[in-house]
């Protein structure tokens, strides 16, 4: 079994501008190279767990979204970091059009992506790591049974109700990724 580094998207690899689809509006949050490339020297595979209701409200197209992925993929290889996999949801439950319009097993707090991610790539989700910025992103890590969670708080609401280690930036991720 493999071990993983689930990252969300917006708010940890990228600065959440808001519903980022091309690269020149893509900014690396600061620190994160670091993080994974500290994980990836640790063996961990580095999967990225991401809802983009983007696509379901119409602002741009799963076809932008994949190759917007792509482009991120090629600059962490710049980085000699290999991000294994990158799993989305396009839904969104009431906002949305057509076919994405719905309520779905994939998108967080929902742990379909992750377990998705587990089958694909034979990862152990006990000895995997989570990390995530709203407390959705931590809710499907702990749905799907990920012990070791990260919550860069500070953004978005937090009751506390959930378990994880609570930092201020993504670079103290490191100091939890073991």
């Amino acid at each position: 079994m493999n071990r993983a580094l689930f990252l969300d998207r917006d708010g940890i690899i990228n600065v959440d501008h808001g519903y980022v689809y091309k690269p020149e509006e893509f900014e690396f949050v600061d620190g994160i190279f670091d993080v994974c490339r500290h994980a990836q020297d640790l063996g961990l595979q580095l999967i990225v767990i991401t809802n983009q209701s983007g696509i379901a409200r119409g602002k741009y197209t799963e076809e932008q979204f994949l190759t917007l992925t792509d482009w991120m993929k090629k600059e962490f290889l710049k980085e000699r970091i290999i991000i294994t996999d990158v799993f989305f949801c396009p839904h969104h439950p009431t906002k949305g059009l057509d076919a994405y319009k719905l309520a779905c097993k994939c998108r967080k707090p929902e742990p379909g992506m992750i377990f998705k991610a587990a089958q694909k790539h034979k990862i152990d989700l006990k000895q995997s790591i989570f990390i995530g910025d709203k407390v959705s992103d931590i809710k499907a890590a702990e749905n799907a049974g990920v012990h070791n969670r990260i919550l860069v708080s500070g953004k978005y609401s937090d009751d506390g109700a959930i378990t994880a280690h609570r930092i201020n930036n993504v670079c103290s991720a490191i100091n939890h990724i073991d």
